[in-house]
């Protein structure tokens, strides 16, 4: 655990493996989504806008090399940064034709200072030849699937038309398991209908599943969504800072104590964001967890147990 910290973060995990500083660089690979093109549906999950969390680099021309090349020249000049994990972030970064994603990930790992991968995607977009290609790169580069679970709450799941179920995420971890491919899962706290037994449930799930990371998120409300027009309507409310810093603290007591953190909470683009408007301030809200962990007297793995059930349905 680090030492600054009461939690597992990925710079101190990066550090200790590569042993200089490494940082992501998003990359938007032009992919769409189950969820988007009618094999599931048309609109996404209810948070989700037409962008899909991504910048709209390739849509403006930018090809996977020139999005690398550009966020090496940033990330060296502020962090002073020696390797690079090109992450493969907007939409479904695994639904494509196998030759295609092939292409696309070996055009970021052909960039000088290229060290991995992190390719977000969704558990029901992976099969066996998406994982025997990403396995290949693993004895030469880092490699991350970053799966997007959101809740382990099938009733959740379907309220916000997620299009697969807890069951489906389970499979992909188990399918993923043994290949060299480090595993990372993606929660959602403040998602509709949801009480803070509901996220513990979840943090208890994940932490016995034997991933090797988690990013939490916030559930914010963006412009062009489902989830803006329930906002607008008083259908739905955001959890106050407060009470987010309060469910994150709740998650890492939970969590094995070798657990990445990746992520704390999410960063809203500013023009899109219609709630909290808190959501912007990012530095506050880190600063906020760690002084309620530290009033709190608590730290990742304090409430881990290995033992504990797969789901802990009783946990209140």
């Amino acid at each position: 655990m680090n030492e600054e910290k009461r939690y597992h973060d990925l710079n101190r995990f990066l550090r200790r493996h590569f042993g200089c500083r490494i940082q992501k660089i998003t990359v938007d690979a032009g992919f769409t989504c189950p969820n988007r093109d009618g094999t599931l549906g048309r609109q996404g999950c209810i948070y989700c806008n037409a962008r899909g969390s991504g910048t709209g680099a390739f849509a403006r021309g930018l090809s996977i090399r020139e999005q690398v090349e550009a966020g090496k020249a940033g990330m060296a000049k502020r962090y002073k940064a020696k390797g690079f994990i090109a992450y493969f972030q907007a939409f479904t970064n695994t639904y494509a034709p196998i030759e295609v994603l092939q292409k696309r990930y070996e055009e970021a790992l052909a960039v000088p200072g290229v060290v991995g991968l992190a390719i977000g995607t969704r558990p029901d977009c992976v099969d066996g030849a998406v994982l025997d290609l990403l396995q290949s790169y693993t004895n030469r580069y880092m490699v991350w699937i970053e799966y997007g679970l959101q809740s382990i709450h099938d009733a959740t799941l379907t309220a916000i038309h997620r299009g697969h179920d807890y069951a489906t995420f389970r499979r992909a971890v188990e399918a993923t398991r043994g290949r060299g491919i480090l595993t990372c899962a993606h929660i959602i706290l403040g998602l509709p209908g949801e009480t803070a037994g509901h996220m513990r449930q979840t943090a208890r799930a994940v932490a016995a599943l034997g991933l090797d990371g988690i990013k939490i998120h916030l559930l914010y409300v963006v412009r062009g969504t489902r989830l803006a027009r329930l906002h607008q309507q008083g259908e739905y409310r955001c959890l106050t800072q407060s009470d987010y810093a309060d469910r994150v603290c709740d998650v890492l007591e939970r969590l094995p104590p070798q657990m990445v953190i990746q992520r704390l909470t999410g960063d809203p683009h500013p023009e899109e964001l219609v709630a909290p408007d808190w959501a912007l301030r990012k530095r506050d809200t880190l600063a906020l967890i760690h002084r309620r962990l530290e009033e709190r007297e608590t730290f990742q793995g304090r409430l881990y147990n290995s033992a504990a059930g797969p789901a802990e349905k009783t946990e209140a």
